[in-house]
């Protein structure tokens, strides 16, 4: 497949998004985490209209590529006052392309010098480890605010395996740098 670019999501869009969301999540299955929410379940109702809200907002980008198909997005946000990724998907057919890593880049361009929090599963090895590889930390529940709390709990009612959810950041460092990312993953 050709480059992509990344681009500002549309509002005729969001479906789109859900749609890329709802494929990447066979990636989930096939290590045995079942995602079998109903389209009115009220965490898919809630997570759809955080990002349409993304959207109006100029906070979702697509990966599109050379049609203008979006492959991949990201929709941020913000939390306890911080920037936040909301999320992250990449189509299976278009992983391992450096797709997700420069969606995550302009997430973290996006959160300029502020910390850039977001939630994931701990136990996948293309979750967790792919955040750390790119300056991400894990952070204690006890240091979490109110509205990302919130969100672990939200997540940890509806999602499968939800203790395994857990909150990360990425910060600078005393000298005011951004620890350096990996390679194109």
């Amino acid at each position: 497949m050709g480059p992509f670019q990344i681009r500002a999501a549309r509002p005729d869009e969001l479906e789109i998004l859900i749609a890329v969301d709802d494929e990447s999540t066979k990636l989930y299955a096939e290590s045995g985490l079942r995602f079998s929410l109903e389209a009115d379940h009220p965490f898919v109702v809630a997570e759809s209209s955080r990002w349409a809200v993304a959207i109006e907002r100029k906070l979702a980008h697509v990966a599109v590529d050379s049609q203008d198909n979006p492959v991949g997005f990201i929709t941020l946000g913000f939390v306890d006052g911080h920037p936040y990724l909301d999320q992250l998907a990449v189509l299976p057919s278009f992983m391992r392309r450096g797709i997700g890593s420069a969606l995550l880049r302009q997430a973290i361009s996006w959160s300029g010098e502020r910390s850039l929090w977001l939630t994931t599963y701990s136990h996948l090895t293309w979750n967790r480890p792919y955040y750390e590889r790119h300056g991400f930390v894990t952070v204690p529940e006890h240091e979490w605010g109110s509205e990302l709390s919130a969100i672990i709990q939200e997540q940890r009612a509806s999602l499968p395996e939800s203790w395994r959810r857990v909150a990360m950041v990425r910060t600078h460092d005393a000298n005011g740098a951004l620890p350096i990312a990996a390679a194109d993953d």
